[in-house]
């Protein structure tokens, strides 16, 4: 009884932000909060991916997500993707065929689900598990015709500090993979487009801070390392990156903006590539996250 009577304290002590809701923060690593039973909340992302240091590269993601909360511990999601793109100039053997420009257009299928075991408000420490099955069928990097279905799961952690006024999250997870590339007509001889299926294995490990400074605005800062490896090749590719992020949450809606830079990377190359210190073939620079939501 205790506990749950601290719980609802430091809930009330939250001020405008609600604990209840699965309100995004940061722009990349996931709270563990989960949706009250029978309520439904509406997001729509746009990430921008600018620069693989040649040529010019500019990218558009969408991500348009529906949840609903099944009960007070488990949620279930569905997203409708899309992307447009831009490059020229850039040849990537297995990546990059040739030049690309399209508007946005429907890229891919996601459904998904959040599980609560620990509630960061009645536990003191909050624990969830994040899984989904993504299908896509335009290749991210290129926009080239591709098939790729990808089972995610990932562990979600989150703390309240000064009775919430400091919020910590960590997240660590795994993606696996299948692909299969579209055969593209006129390549040169000597290029290569491998079109047999390959599989994949992401880890991924994240951390970040939101610290509320005025009622209903909170300043933020996260960090992701990423590494992918491919059947042939073991370590394909790892990367860092971080940045900031300021989130306005208010009762029914909220926004949060974030830039995200790569600071370390590694694995494969290409020879146009001007910075030998970032992974530039499957990465970006940087990156530029705006996420809204709204819930009912």
């Amino acid at each position: 009884m205790k506990k749950h009577v601290l719980g609802i304290a430091l809930i009330a002590a939250l001020g405008q932000f609600s604990a209840q809701a699965d309100e995004n923060l940061l722009g990349y690593v996931k709270g563990a909060e989960t949706l009250p039973e029978g309520s439904g909340e509406i997001y729509q992302f746009f990430t921008k991916r600018d620069n693989k240091g040649a040529g010019k590269y500019h990218a558009l993601d969408t991500k348009t997500e529906f949840e609903y909360g099944v009960s007070n511990a488990f949620n279930v999601s569905f997203a409708v993707k899309g992307m447009a793109l831009d490059t020229a100039g850039i040849v990537i053997d297995g990546y990059m065929p040739k030049d690309n420009d399209f508007g946005w257009k429907l890229s891919g299928l996601e459904a998904g689900f959040k599980y609560n075991f620990l509630s960061p408000a009645l536990d003191d420490f909050g624990l969830s598990m994040y899984g989904s099955l993504d299908y896509a069928w335009i290749d991210p990097h290129s926009g080239q015709d591709k098939d790729t279905l990808s089972l995610e799961m990932t562990l979600l952690m989150q703390k309240y500090f000064m009775e919430g006024q400091l919020i910590w999250t960590g997240n660590l997870g795994f993606e696996a993979t299948g692909a299969k590339r579209a055969a593209i007509a006129d390549l040169p001889e000597d290029f290569e487009w491998p079109t047999d299926a390959e599989m994949e294995i992401e880890l991924m490990a994240g951390t970040g801070l939101s610290y509320r400074f005025a009622p209903n605005w909170f300043i933020g800062a996260e960090a992701v390392y990423e590494e992918e490896h491919e059947t042939e090749v073991n370590l394909e590719r790892y990367s860092w990156f971080a940045g900031p992020s300021i989130h306005y949450g208010d009762a029914k809606w909220w926004a949060t903006l974030t830039y995200f830079k790569q600071l370390k990377g590694g694995g494969e190359s290409f020879e146009q590539q001007n910075d030998m210190d970032l992974h530039l073939i499957e990465k970006t620079e940087a990156e530029w996250r705006l996420k809204f939501g709204y819930n009912f």
